[in-house]
């Protein structure tokens, strides 16, 4: 078993990320015109949303995958979570990467690939990025009815979506992949926000913090910027629990991913994780920082696969199909 823990080091959006570059306002608002009524100089003097009203962020990433993913259709709940585009891009690429390490170098493409996502969301944002770049098939969990409905929705709304995302009810709050796995079914990798708060108390906080960062005055009544309701946003004992529970459901499935993965907003929180994937004998686990400006995360991710037996299931599994 080995451990890489990269250097935590501030990082950029990575290399095949659609919006490394400043947003292009003018073209977003020519496939989006409803974006123009939210622009407004920042403090720069720079066109831009104000990131602090949930309406603006909504309606600019609807924009974001219009103009970059083709996706016409991006519709659900205001009191869902209503992710950033870039960042979740960059989760993508990353596994992608992650991928291709056990591949000769080579990104695996195409339905081969199959990857499932631990709380789906409303949103189906991971999914949607996964299959309009990388052409995979997803599976994604939730353990809500209604946003497993809100994602269904979504995928038959968007031709390039359909028959490449399947969105499986969680019936038990304590499993992961218990339940949603089945015990001849092969996953190439896992992939999972994870809830980050442990209390309602712990979210507004945390949602207190974000407005003065982003908007620079102090708040009172927190407005969540990216919205989200309770199970998206809290679990008891907060991300660090949830991965933990994550780490213990994935050994019951060991040889049946590849990889699995989460990202870890806490760096607090790596030590313990560290130790219990130690403790669960995963074979490798690899940290792979992310994020941009003073926002920093990482994905951590594991295998009980040796390396040989991940030779052999990149070779069964993708051929010689990819990118380079």
């Amino acid at each position: 078993m080995s451990i890489e823990k990269n250097q935590e080091i501030k990082t950029s959006l990575h290399p095949r990320n659609k919006n490394r570059e400043r947003y292009d306002i003018s073209a977003l608002i020519r496939v989006n015109p409803d974006l123009a009524n939210y622009i407004e100089p920042n403090k720069l003097g720079q066109d831009s949303v104000d990131f602090s009203n949930p309406a603006a962020v909504k309606i600019l990433n609807k924009s974001l995958l219009n103009y970059y993913y083709k996706i016409k259709y991006w519709e659900f709940s205001g009191k869902n979570l209503c992710p950033p585009i870039p960042g979740r891009a960059d989760y993508i690429h990353h596994i992608a990467d992650l991928l291709s390490e056990s591949n000769s170098g080579i990104i695996p493409i195409g339905e081969k690939v199959t990857c499932i996502d631990i709380g789906v969301g409303a949103s189906c944002i991971y999914p949607i990025i996964g299959v309009t770049e990388y052409n995979w098939k997803f599976i994604g969990s939730d353990i809500d009815p209604k946003s497993i409905d809100s994602a269904n929705n979504i995928v038959n709304c968007n031709s390039s979506l359909k028959n490449k995302i399947e969105c499986r009810l969680q019936k038990n709050q304590k499993d992961i992949f218990n339940g949603i796995i089945g015990r001849e079914e092969n996953i190439d990798v896992s992939i999972c926000n994870p809830p980050f708060h442990s209390s309602v108390e712990d979210a507004k906080k945390g949602t207190l913090r974000k407005l003065k960062n982003l908007s620079g005055k102090d708040v009172k009544k927190p407005r969540l910027n990216f919205a989200g309701i309770s199970n998206e946003l809290i679990y008891d004992g907060g991300e660090y629990e949830f991965i933990q529970n994550m780490i213990r459901d994935s050994k019951k499935i060991a040889k049946n991913c590849h990889w699995f993965s989460s990202l870890v907003s806490k760096q607090s929180n790596l030590k313990g994780i560290y130790k219990t994937l130690e403790k669960s004998e995963a074979k490798q686990i690899r940290s792979i920082p992310m994020g941009t400006g003073n926002k920093s995360t990482r994905i951590v991710a594991w295998t009980f696969l040796s390396k040989e037996e991940q030779e052999a299931w990149a070779k069964t599994r993708w051929g010689d199909k990819g990118i380079i």
